[in-house]
């Protein structure tokens, strides 16, 4: 969310209304209980009160949320504001709004301290209260009246403003022009393609996609405020392109937040996904029940090993199962019988104690084998984990096979991501057909759906998809003790030669293949160690 925030800082409507305000709008100059604000941050905003002569009544922070209602000028007011020293006042069509009884009620409340908790929020609710003394007075006892919190308050300005257009008729906020003309601030034409480009490249999430819709509520709202005024065409169309913009991104985002509640890691922005021509909700549907995903994912990841696979890293190791010899030593258990006839004579019982303690009783001696698993085999295969994928995308796979196999490889990618383990997918068709896509740190899943909407159709050949994912294991020290996962919607032809150099290869690099049939029944295909239909 905060690097959301820090790009919209400069990213967004803010620095687009400092422009339009500052070059093609009226300036005006605000009058006794005026309501004023500055843009503190991106979503936060200091608020005060005019009362003549320069002064500005609103509450400073003087401590750990100790703060008091002073007087401050404009250039005081805007001290803290990381975005310019711009103020904007309460005005309507002809120039600043205001109520004397409002600049009262701020002065009444001058010297006040109190422990407030967050400071925009009790700005904005000291503003609030004066604005509301327009009909009603000044009677004092401010304390109280901001001591209870409105649970749907937001941090945002937008409850101040609304008090201002009951109240005082603040239908507009133009710019108050306080600086002389040795320091008035420039402000910079935005960068109006910068600006669409952010947000359309966005990552979509909760969050995010909260900042956008303020972001589209607030645009929609300045629109409208600036309407019946002489703004330029060009700059208007500008505004109106980045409105559009961020609605086509909240209709986007619902038509696919089910999916991205799938991912929430994946990273998705708009431009990723207007260009995607895939059935989200189909997806989504698929992604939600994959415990088969799951115990496929386990397997691969060598936390899992087969009896099979059991059988064949069992390793000899020397036990005492079988009688082999006689031999001296401690061992009271397997002491042969006539060592223990000295125990019944008082004479020789010292003697028999004697040999023990010198670990020279004659015993049995026992010997034999016995297959255990190598623990620390073991222990390094649970650190290995890396999956090389096989997706077929021949034209029997178009529709439904082709998207449980994109929802299977989003899947593991999520799950091989949350692990820190490697992930490489093979696209590959007929024979000599293939295209590579590494799923790295650096990578999203974004990414990865934009690479498995490639393919080539027609037919099907499994050699070389395999050939290149076994050069892949021997090569690349990250890839070494992977498994590979071959994706199609059926059998293909394979030589028993090359099934057999295949098992040569999976025992000397100590992998598995495990095939996924996206349609079909299940196949013994001669290679794979397991065969998955979904």
């Amino acid at each position: 969310m905060f690097p959301f925030l820090a790009k919209a800082a400069y990213l967004g409507l803010k620095p687009m209304k400092y422009f339009i305000d500052n070059y093609f709008r009226d300036k005006v100059t605000p009058v006794a209980g005026s309501v004023l604000y500055c843009d503190l941050w991106v979503l936060v905003e200091h608020s005060g009160i005019y009362t003549g002569d320069g002064k500005i009544s609103n509450i400073v922070v003087e401590g750990l949320a100790e703060s008091q209602v002073q007087h401050s000028d404009a250039r005081d007011f805007t001290s803290k504001s990381k975005l310019g020293r711009k103020i904007y006042v309460s005005s309507d069509n002809h120039g600043a709004v205001g109520h004397k009884a409002v600049s009262a009620g701020a002065l009444g409340h001058l010297g006040e301290r109190s422990f407030y908790g967050l400071v925009v929020k009790n700005c904005h609710q000291f503003s609030e209260k004066c604005v509301n003394y327009a009909n009603i007075g000044y009677h004092g006892g401010l304390l109280s009246g901001l001591s209870e919190i409105n649970e749907t308050w937001e941090p945002t300005i937008g409850a101040l403003k609304s008090a201002a257009r009951k109240k005082l008729g603040a239908t507009k906020w133009r710019l108050w022009d306080w600086e002389n003309e040795n320091e008035r601030e420039e402000i910079p034409e935005p960068d109006w393609k910068a600006i669409n480009n952010y947000f359309e490249n966005q990552p979509l999430n909760l969050q995010s996609i909260e900042q956008i819709r303020q972001e589209l509520a607030a645009t929609q709202d300045y629109e409208a405020e600036i309407a019946d005024e002489n703004i330029p065409d060009h700059v208007r169309q500008r505004l109106a392109v980045f409105r559009q913009i961020l609605t086509d991104i909240s209709t986007k985002y619902e038509e696919v937040k089910d999916f991205l509640a799938q991912c929430p890691e994946a990273g998705f922005s708009y431009a990723q996904l207007k260009n995607m021509n895939e059935d989200f909700a189909a997806l989504a549907n698929l992604l939600k029940d994959n415990k088969q995903i799951k115990e496929l994912v386990r397997k691969m990841g060598r936390d899992y090993i087969s009896e099979e696979k059991k059988k064949q890293t069992r390793i000899p190791e020397r036990s005492k199962s079988e009688v082999h010899g006689t031999h001296r030593s401690d061992d009271v258990m397997r002491v042969l019988p006539s060592e223990l006839l000295n125990l019944e004579d008082e004479t020789l019982e010292m003697l028999f104690y004697a040999r023990l303690l010198e670990k020279n009783l004659l015993t049995y001696e026992l010997q034999g084998t016995t297959f255990i698993r190598h623990e620390e085999t073991e222990k390094h295969s649970k650190m290995s984990g890396a999956v090389v994928a096989c997706l077929d995308t021949s034209s029997s796979m178009q529709g439904a096979p082709l998207l449980k196999a994109k929802a299977l490889l989003l899947a593991i990618s999520g799950i091989l991501q949350k692990e820190k383990r490697l992930l490489y997918v093979l696209l590959f068709g007929s024979s000599g057909q293939i295209k590579e896509f590494s799923m790295n740190s650096q990578a999203t899943s974004a990414e990865l759906l934009q690479f498995l909407q490639m393919g080539y159709g027609g037919g099907t050949d499994f050699k070389t998809p395999l050939k290149r994912a076994f050069e892949i294991i021997e090569a690349q020290t990250d890839y070494q003790r992977a498994d590979v996962l071959m994706i199609s919607d059926g059998n293909c032809g394979l030589s028993l030669m090359f099934i057999q150099n295949l098992k040569k290869k999976k025992e000397k690099l100590d992998c598995s293949v495990y095939t996924v049939l996206c349609a079909g029944l299940r196949i013994d295909d001669k290679f794979s160690d397991e065969v998955v239909v979904l």
